[in-house]
């Protein structure tokens, strides 16, 4: 479960780190670039162990499976949320599919 928690706050932070920056086109790149690699660094910090942790209990696809639903997911509420972007149906769609891949990566055969 820690990994869980841990893999959702950085992907908090990495989401603001790489898209949040999109609000604010007046600043110049290089101080854009700057601000969010000082958001990235606490993400690493809640990325790092969320992986060390997590691999004790999955493997390295499936935590890598399980960061990719996270961030879709955190994305999908932040375009939606902080960006005023529409969730269109075939995105939703795609985020069907990707369920689709977390059942193949999890499922034992």
């Amino acid at each position: 479960m820690w990994t869980i928690i841990l893999l959702v706050i950085s992907n908090i932070f990495m989401t603001f780190a790489w898209y949040g920056h999109l609000k604010f086109k007046q600043f110049p790149l290089w101080a854009v670039i700057l601000v969010s690699w000082l958001i990235a660094l606490p993400e690493y910090c809640f990325q790092v162990p969320a992986n060390r942790l997590g691999h004790e209990t999955f493997n390295a696809a499936q935590l890598k499976t399980i960061q990719e639903v996270i961030t879709l997911t955190i994305f999908a509420i932040f375009s939606v949320t902080y960006l005023g972007e529409s969730l269109k149906w075939n995105y939703i769609v795609g985020f069907l599919f990707l369920a689709g891949a977390v059942f193949f990566v999890f499922h034992e055969w």
